[in-house]
């Protein structure tokens, strides 16, 4: 969940209980970007939505990343698997702004230097993280939840006479058929599954219009049911959207790069570092990989 429609959020719940709204803060983490910059327009003409080049991260001397390279390009899903303390979610706080490496180079585009924006600057430009626990306003239902991420950048005096108009509903009314959840409209969030609550956040995410989405282990604790749904929704939205899916479930994996569109990269990270990228066939029958990652 972004910054943003956190503090949207915690201003909904103060107003919904009678209690002083809270003003916004900026982000913790480990020592985050510098100052507000002009970043210009998204330019993805040279393929890449996301490009990464050298990120080093030291923890008390413990190197979380080490000179990790990825690039990922417009429109497409990568899967990116590896063991735990392997830096995948090192590499999401680096790219969402949480953590600052000590070496490295990260671009959004061909053009937004990520290392000099703050995470709520980084949000704002179109990159939605997803966690691996959900994280929904519980007291309100399904539909209130979309609703106020649709306008999390409104003011307290904006969000307490703001009305819906018909483009607005319309556009809650397809997330709601997209997450399968337009039954449960107005169900309090709260009362959802596991599951229900994962593609919650993430309708959640899509209503702020992310052009690249991190996803966090998305389909830990789901019932097949749920996974195999979680597997359509993505898919659904490969091309149209940049996804990068971290994940340990290798069925769910193979779901997603076997489906949809051919030649979907998976890339395994070991010790901050890719180990190996290709094809799941391709990885899968990497030794490194075999003796390091999936076991023999």
């Amino acid at each position: 969940m972004t910054p943003e429609l956190m503090a949207a959020g915690a201003r909904a719940k103060a107003i919904h209980e009678g209690r002083p709204v809270p003003t916004s803060t900026e982000s913790g983490g480990r020592e985050t970007s510098y100052g507000r910059i002009a970043t210009g327009e998204l330019d993805v003409t040279h393929g890449a939505i996301l490009y990464l080049d050298d990120i080093t991260v030291s923890f008390d001397g413990f190197k979380a990343l080490n000179a990790l390279s990825l690039s990922i390009s417009a429109g497409e899903m990568r899967c990116i698997i590896g063991p735990n303390g392997a830096g995948k979610t090192t590499m999401m706080d680096v790219i969402t702004g949480k953590t600052r490496p000590d070496l490295g180079k990260a671009f959004f585009g061909s053009t937004i230097d990520l290392l000099r924006l703050r995470e709520n600057e980084i949000a704002s430009i179109g990159i939605g993280r997803k966690f691996q626990k959900p994280t929904v306003f519980e007291y309100l239902t399904v539909f209130e939840n979309l609703e106020l991420a649709l306008k999390a950048d409104r003011g307290v005096r904006a969000s307490m006479f703001f009305r819906l108009n018909g483009e607005q509903l319309d556009r809650i009314g397809a997330m709601l058929t997209l997450i399968h959840l337009k039954d449960s409209a107005q169900r309090v969030a709260g009362l959802l599954s596991h599951g229900q609550k994962q593609w919650l956040e993430i309708g959640m995410l899509l209503m702020q219009d992310p052009k690249l989405l991190l996803l966090d282990e998305p389909v830990a604790g789901m019932t097949d049911e749920e996974t195999e749904r979680t597997a359509e929704l993505f898919l659904s939205l490969e091309g149209s959207h940049s996804l990068v899916v971290v994940e340990h479930d290798m069925k769910f994996i193979g779901e997603l790069t076997q489906n949809g569109r051919n030649g979907k990269k998976v890339t395994v990270l070991h010790e901050g570092s890719v180990l190996a990228e290709g094809l799941l066939s391709e990885v899968q029958a990497n030794e490194k990989v075999v003796e390091v990652y999936l076991g023999r």
